[in-house]
């Protein structure tokens, strides 16, 4: 073996909470801050020639695409940084010099890692070979690829059924990888394909799935840079898609109207220095928000219905100047049941729920009526409550009313928070996959898939609990820090007799393991993968619908490490025999031939391999968007007519979301601070009105535990506390409070889920505090 060795990276000190400084939050999002602490980071993980060969190829034509967020590039040239401060983040932890080797595991214990934080294991650097924790054991070992191979065979083979296991993506999985994966489950005889969509966008996919026909989004990048008015509701893209800021300036350049609505005024939101731009270095920047809505938490409902309700009276006033009659009468279903619902919508309710005034509302709702092109754009404030795909129908609403789909510079824009995770929904990972699909890959590949639909992640996570899982395998992610109810998800990843993580770095899901553990180091977005066939590229999506290439170039940190491709072949090899239909080791050596069969089964993949080759790639169909076609039951797009909810605060409670650091990407922490909310430090902290923080007894710099409620279902609630957590005074809407994730995932219940999407409710928890003595 071959390892890049790096000064000793297990330092064990501790964070002190209690060490929190607090400034005040900033009003712009990017500029020479940026690209300075871009650089730092760099610098201090990869070194100066790796970081200029890393940034040199990131999101370029001929380059990798950022194993970041989901945001598309522009067509036509690309900036030479085409990337921002997040992905430059990211290529630095997953490109760095540091590396973890089994002289780590034989230095540390399962137990000693498992008290380490989040950001400790992360700093450790990558993977290096594969690691077994036999049952009992205290220490990981080393394992050869081929006994990790038949270790997993051989527990999936002693089940007593397919549906036993579970097999878990995340959304930086390669099309290609994600493609053969589910076909090896599929092969296997289970569909229990369990991914992170089902814990962000799953409320997008079914509220548009109905609405639409199709649960993606329906705008490009020039659609937004065309649009007359553009609402952000529920997304913070300063932090979580920063590149997005660019197009919003552009935008707003073109003379578009942006209305944010948010429970915190983001920077990103407010203001945006582009660090490319005169401005942007030495100005001011660009204002990005026309108006700040500042919504309560579940309140967007009823914003949104307050909205129509209006849009109604505008046309009864003025006939004929609103509603796009013509659209609807000929594109649409259901249009009389929402009329009558939303006319007796009571605007003072309204109110209420949203915390939004009449007067806002208005004047909001006189923006929609002056656009000739409105885009409505979301992410997880908006999926993770308990009515999020009502409340996304509602939305959708508005803009059938007005003819919104199917017209450049007009429709729906779920944003994506995690690199491919809208292709592996493409390419088959869903435990309900259509019969068209299955048919498809039963046709090309001569196998049986099972049609019995498979679990999600938290029935992944019940049947673990109840040992009806018994043996967990996941294609990268970080699974027991990404879902909710902490101790519960641990327990049951303890409870399987295999747990299997394939990883490029070390986290919390290696020291949360079953009787026996396995850790398969994999090759990363930025490395370069050669096989038999020569140096291989993969494929990705983007959120919006276009597939292109990235090709990684860094020299991997070890020999060991195998690609995605190659561990899911070589493992369905061991597992299903030579004699399985599917030719798994020839796809190894040359990945146009994954390509080629997933131009038979995939739709919209036809002519796959070249039409990937194009300079910026080529866009998946989207039948409402290129022909106003509606593949929904009624062959129309429906309108949809929910009760109005939304989330009161209980006496003497809050209502809490979690969210992101600025310095921390999903689960991966890259930083203790968050220096756009004025945190710096530690991550404990806990955002509050100061009307609140005053009513509650509580002072700035209080430490309180955090406990939230839920109904058991039997009379009685259920709680989980989260402990130590700083009091920091900021502009929330009164009731309402936030804090950072995964600190805060114990205190979302498994149960809390949102209707029909099953996702886990992470943005609307009831929950009390209370104060630390001593």
């Amino acid at each position: 073996m071959s390892t890049r060795r790096h000064p000793q990276q297990d330092n064990t000190a501790v964070v002190d909470e209690n060490a929190i400084v607090i400034s005040e939050r900033k009003h712009e999002a990017a500029g020479v801050k940026a690209v300075m602490v871009s650089l730092t980071r760099g610098l201090q993980q990869m070194g100066p020639a790796r970081t200029a060969a890393a940034w040199l190829k990131l999101n370029q034509r001929h380059g990798f695409d950022c194993p970041g967020c989901a945001w598309p590039e522009e067509p036509g040239g690309r900036k030479f940084a085409e990337f921002c401060e997040n992905g430059a983040k990211a290529v630095a932890e997953e490109a760095t010099k540091r590396v973890v080797t089994a002289d780590f595991f034989a230095r540390h214990s399962v137990a000693e890692l498992a008290e380490q934080p989040e950001y400790w294991l992360s700093q450790q650097g990558r993977l290096t070979q594969p690691m077994v924790l036999p049952a009992g054991a205290t220490h990981y070992q080393p394992i050869s690829w081929d006994g990790a191979y038949r270790l997993i065979a051989d527990e999936l083979q002693a089940l007593a059924d397919p549906d036993e296991a579970v097999f878990y993506t995340s959304g930086r999985t390669s099309n290609e990888a994600a493609f053969l994966y589910q076909l090896l489950v599929r092969s296997f005889g289970t569909n229990n394909l369990p991914d992170c969509s089902n814990m962000c966008h799953e409320s997008s996919g079914a509220a548009l799935s109905d609405a639409i026909g199709i649960g993606k989004g329906s705008v490009t990048v020039e659609d937004l840079i065309g649009a007359d008015l553009i609402m952000i509701a529920g997304q913070n893209p300063g932090t979580n898609h920063p590149r997005m800021l660019s197009v919003l300036e552009k935008a707003k350049a073109n003379g578009a109207v942006i209305v944010a609505v948010n429970p915190l005024p983001e920077a990103g939101l407010m203001r945006f220095k582009d660090p490319q731009k005169v401005h942007g270095v030495v100005g001011d920047g660009v204002p990005i928000a026309d108006e700040f809505v500042q919504i309560r938490i579940g309140g967007d409902m009823a914003f949104f219905a307050g909205l129509g309700k209006l849009l109604f009276e505008a046309e009864d006033a003025a006939p004929g100047t609103v509603l796009d009659r013509a659209f609807i009468e000929q594109h649409c279903a259901g249009f009389a049941e929402y009329e009558a619902q939303t006319r007796a919508v009571d605007l003072d309710t309204v109110a209420e729920a949203s915390g939004i005034s009449r007067d806002q509302l208005a004047r909001v709702a006189r923006m929609l009526i002056a656009s000739e092109r409105t885009i409505i754009c979301w992410a997880m404030g908006l999926t993770q409550q308990r009515h999020a795909v009502a409340t996304i129908g509602e939305a959708t609403n508005l803009l059938l009313m007005r003819g919104m789909i199917g017209k450049p510079g007009a429709g729906v824009c779920p944003v994506r928070g995690h690199s491919n995770v809208q292709g592996d929904r493409t390419m088959g990972i869903w435990e309900k996959m259509p019969e068209s699909f299955l048919d498809a890959l039963d046709s090309r590949f001569g196998i049986v898939s099972p049609r019995k639909h498979g679990m999600d992640t938290v029935d992944a996570i019940r049947a673990m609990r109840d040992g009806r899982g018994k043996v967990f395998i996941g294609m990268g992610g970080n699974f027991s820090s990404a879902t909710p109810d902490t101790e519960v998800t641990e327990a049951a990843l303890r409870n399987c007799s295999l747990t299997v993580q394939i990883s490029t770095k070390l986290n919390r899901s290696h020291v949360v393991h079953g009787r026996t553990a396995l850790i398969l180091p994999t090759l990363g977005r930025t490395d370069r993968d050669i096989q038999a066939g020569g140096k291989q590229m993969v494929s990705v999506e983007d959120s919006m619908s276009m597939v292109h290439l990235s090709r990684g170039g860094l020299q991997p940190p070890s020999d060991q490490l195998r690609s995605e491709v190659a561990i899911v072949c070589q493992l369905a090899h061991t597992l299903l025999g030579p004699d399985h239909p599917v030719p798994w080791l020839s796809f190894v050596d040359d990945y146009d031939r994954i390509r080629d069969a997933i131009a038979a089964v995939v739709p919209g993949c036809t002519d796959y391999n070249r039409r990937v080759r194009r300079p910026d790639g080529f866009q998946l169909p989207h039948p409402p968007r290129d022909a106003r076609e509606f593949p929904t039951h009624t062959g129309k797009a429906n309108f949809s007519s929910y009760p109005l909810e939304w989330v009161p605060v209980p006496e003497g409670r809050l209502i809490l979301q979690t969210l992101r650091s600025h310095d921390q990407y999903n689960t991966t922490i890259y930083g203790l601070d968050d220096r756009y909310r004025g945190v710096k430090g530690g991550r404990r902290v806990v955002f509050m009105h100061p009307d609140d923080v005053a009513a509650l007894g509580l002072h700035d710099g209080a430490h309180v535990d955090l406990i939230s409620e839920y109904p058991d279902g039997a009379g009685g609630i259920q709680e989980r506390r989260a402990k130590n957590f700083r009091v920091v005074p900021y502009s929330t809407p009164v009731g309402n409070a936030a804090a950072y994730y995964p600190e805060t995932n114990p205190l979302v219940p498994l149960d809390h889920t949102a209707t029909r999407s099953n996702t886990p409710v992470s943005k609307a928890v009831v929950i009390r505090v209370e104060p630390v003595h001593g």
